[in-house]
């Protein structure tokens, strides 16, 4: 896309509170970030690596660092928080030819879209000699629809119903993103250990052919 080659995500989500006791900090706040992530990436991470922390006794961790590493090069990183000073809504997104800074706190320019980055190229002296050069061009904010999140995400819900088409947060999409937290849980327990992620698609579309086939006996005995 505009972008280019995607090279990194790196995303903060950090607040004072709430403390929750059934979940621990990914699962509160890192989970949105990860649907997001989700959507515009296409793609699922094949490892992750989480630490974190609980200061409070009988309470799960309220922070934690989730890195998400890709395929091609690709990596993300997650920081959240119930324990910072000030609310932080930020993601940053480096790609070969642009990048994007999203700040939701930010009440006009909530996406900014840099022509910057650099560019390699090989060395007169030598072909394995590789030259950065440094690109720092315009910075533009594309102007937003102001419609509340909550609002389209209940029209199209009601869309998907009428059309029969498949929401964009299908159970695909939340199984992709409970997967990772999933993968992020186990290493957290160890310390960042590297956790495979499972992408859990076959349990998906076995899900899909038990409901299918569940429908049909259904329809069958009312019939």
């Amino acid at each position: 896309g505009t972008l280019g080659t995607l090279y990194y995500y790196d995303s903060v989500r950090v607040n004072l509170g709430l403390f929750q006791n059934d979940v621990n900090v990914l699962w509160d706040l890192a989970v949105h970030d990860l649907s997001i992530m989700d959507y515009l990436v296409g793609a699922m991470p094949t490892m992750v690596a989480a630490t974190g922390m609980a200061h409070v006794p009988g309470k799960p961790e309220n922070m934690a660092y989730l890195t998400c590493y890709f395929a091609h090069n690709l990596i993300a990183h997650f920081h959240v928080n119930w324990m910072a000073p000030v609310k932080i809504r930020q993601t940053l997104i480096g790609g070969s030819e642009k990048m994007i800074v999203y700040d939701d706190i930010e009440m006009s320019e909530k996406v900014k879209v840099y022509d910057k980055g650099i560019d390699v190229k090989n060395g007169p002296e030598s072909r394995y000699k590789l030259l950065v050069s440094y690109r720092s061009g315009d910075m533009y904010a594309p102007q937003l629809d102001g419609t509340e999140a909550l609002k389209n995400v209940v029209q199209h819900f009601g869309d998907c119903i009428r059309t029969s088409a498949t929401p964009l947060t299908d159970g695909l999409c939340g199984l992709r993103v409970v997967s990772v937290l999933e993968a992020a849980t186990r290493s957290m327990k160890e310390h960042g250990r590297l956790e495979h992620v499972k992408a859990g698609e076959g349990v998906m579309k076995q899900v899909r052919v038990e409901f299918s086939k569940a429908g049909s006996t259904s329809l069958a005995a009312t019939a």
